[in-house]
């Protein structure tokens, strides 16, 4: 509004500036994923059931040492998956449903300042994940080592990769069936992408691909520098910075906002 005489007002109609719509979208974003329950269980209370019951109950031979100093990166691992892809694939999927992306897609915050705000609000999430699964597990006994840059490094193009992932399968499937298949996925990566077991414990073939997997890259490459004080994993950032590449690419050209 700007004033023409005493008391007296004339609109001034406008969009507010980009970097504060992708604010208030990003805190939208990020309030909403919080109350939802469904989105909880799976962010907060799943990865951090499996890094205590592993870590205290003899369940799955992860080798020599401490358990906890084998789950916790890949407990990490888990719940930038779980955030990135299946939270982001789910809801996502479900927006475009009811027409909310096809109504945020005609306002004033364009298409790629949604998918930025929906960007920050996953990694503010996986922000919280970290800062509780890391408590949790020194309270278990976690001896973390190695270089933060790597880890940060990881945990970075990890979430570039399954986000790409996730809007290409929101984007691109019915959101029930998205709804089916990121949940799915998320129980098969979960068993064999070397969070909980060990990848040495599969046939020699199945190592092989099952090692190219984002999953496993990003756990394996957080267990390289956190428990054996690695330095820079880049055939395992080599890994995530392709699917990344080829995850944005294809949510980019085929995503469908109705």
């Amino acid at each position: 509004m700007t004033a023409t005489g005493t008391g007296t007002y004339t609109p001034k109609p406008g969009a507010a500036p980009l970097p504060r719509m992708i604010a208030a979208q990003a805190a939208l974003e990020t309030k909403m994923l919080l109350r939802n329950g469904e989105q909880l269980l799976l962010t907060v209370v799943i990865p951090t059931l499996l890094l205590v019951l592993f870590s205290t109950v003899d369940i799955v031979d992860t080798g020599a040492g401490e358990a906890v100093d084998f789950l916790a990166p890949g407990i990490l691992a888990l719940a930038v998956m779980s955030t990135a892809f299946t939270g982001q694939a789910i809801a996502t999927g479900f927006e475009r449903r009811y027409g909310v992306l096809k109504r945020l897609a005609s306002s004033p915050l364009p298409r790629w300042g949604l998918m930025t705000a929906k960007t920050l609000s996953v990694l503010v999430t996986e922000i919280l994940q970290v800062i509780l699964l890391t408590v949790i597990a020194f309270a278990l006994g976690w001896s973390p080592r190695g270089n933060p840059v790597a880890v940060a490094l990881l945990l970075v193009l990890g979430t570039a990769a399954f986000s790409g992932l996730g809007l290409l399968m929101a984007g691109t499937l019915k959101a029930e069936a998205t709804l089916a298949a990121a949940n799915l996925v998320f129980l098969l990566l979960l068993v064999g992408g070397g969070v909980v077991v060990p990848l040495d414990k599969f046939p020699s073939g199945a190592q092989d691909v099952l090692g190219l997997l984002p999953i496993a890259a990003l756990s394996d490459g957080l267990r390289d520098v956190l428990q054996h004080g690695a330095g820079m994993p880049w055939g395992d950032l080599g890994i995530l910075a392709v699917w990344a590449v080829v995850g944005l690419a294809a949510a980019g050209k085929f995503f469908r906002w109705e």
